[in-house]
């Protein structure tokens, strides 16, 4: 009877974390530029196609658990400097005209992310092994849990603490926070809400980047990669609260395990329950988990 529960229930949290993760950059500027970024997922797909070539640049695909973490910081970086560019070309420009220039630009970046990666790296498949320390799995009872998997839920908590840490017990998190509510008042009491708005751009990118290599294992890498979680992330964004990275992270955990349960019951239809559940979370509570406020 327990491991009937805890085997989709693991399941259900490896994936919510995936979901989360994806979805934390998009939380985050969303919560404070109140920017949808359509091409968040293609920026994901490019950290992990440029977590791909520097694996193969520094020593192989095959690597050890601190140069896969190194690999994913340094995929974060390139993302942030893109992030910098993008801000100031793309987002600084569209953010005194109707938000719906901003969506249709970033839908235009993910077109651009897209055929950029079938110019560089091409439309063949590709992958990259799980680290070694990372490729074997604990067994509980009947359970089998991938350390991998354990390793991304590990990660993914991890993320959420230091995000509501930040946004909640730090001085910059508090302007992150007074500037959402108010970007006016905060900028007439002397915050640079234009300066704050740039580097909120580039730690979304970052955190795109970053995720990308994490999660670059657990994939397969091609052009359609921008594609896998960009539905879910935007089901927990919807479902948390629009822009409230607590929300997000719940509803990321609520929908994954109800879909993970689903589809143990119910495995010719996998996936389906998730939005099943997404459906009638919105019906009940249209607001979301976390409404009254971004972040």
């Amino acid at each position: 009877m327990l491991s009937s529960i805890a085997g989709p229930l693991f399941n259900g949290l490896f994936a919510a974390m995936v979901v989360f993760l994806f979805a934390s950059g998009l939380t985050l500027v969303f919560g404070i530029l109140r920017v949808l970024n359509f091409a968040h997922g293609g920026l994901f797909m490019i950290g992990a196609y440029l977590a791909f070539t520097l694996s193969g640049v520094t020593g192989g695909s095959e690597m050890g658990v601190l140069r896969y973490v190194l690999l994913c910081a340094l995929a974060g970086v390139g993302l942030g400097i893109l992030g910098w560019l993008v801000e100031r070309s793309i987002f600084r420009p569209l953010q005194k005209v109707d938000e719906a220039y901003s969506l249709i630009a970033t839908y235009a970046l993910l077109l651009i992310c897209e055929g950029a990666v079938k110019a560089i790296w091409g439309v063949n498949f590709r992958s990259v092994p799980t680290p070694p320390l990372l490729a074997d799995a604990w067994i509980a009872g009947d359970v089998v849990m991938p350390v991998y998997a354990v390793f991304v839920i590990a990660v993914g908590v991890a993320f959420y603490a230091a995000l509501e840490w930040m946004l909640h017990h730090t001085q910059r998190g508090k302007l992150m926070k007074s500037v959402a509510s108010d970007p006016w008042m905060a900028g007439k009491l002397g915050v640079n809400v234009p300066r704050l708005y740039a580097w909120i751009v580039i730690a979304g990118f970052f955190l795109a980047g970053v995720v990308g290599g994490l999660l670059l294992p657990n994939q397969t890498l091609s052009p359609n990669l921008a594609n896998a979680f960009v539905v879910q992330a935007f089901g927990a964004l919807i479902v948390g609260g629009m822009g409230n990275v607590r929300g997000t992270f719940l509803a990321a955990i609520l929908l994954s395990v109800i879909d993970s349960f689903g589809s143990l019951y119910f495995p010719e239809i996998p996936g389906l329950f998730f939005y099943v559940a997404m459906a009638i979370m919105l019906v009940v509570r249209p607001q979301g988990l976390m409404a009254g406020g971004s972040l």
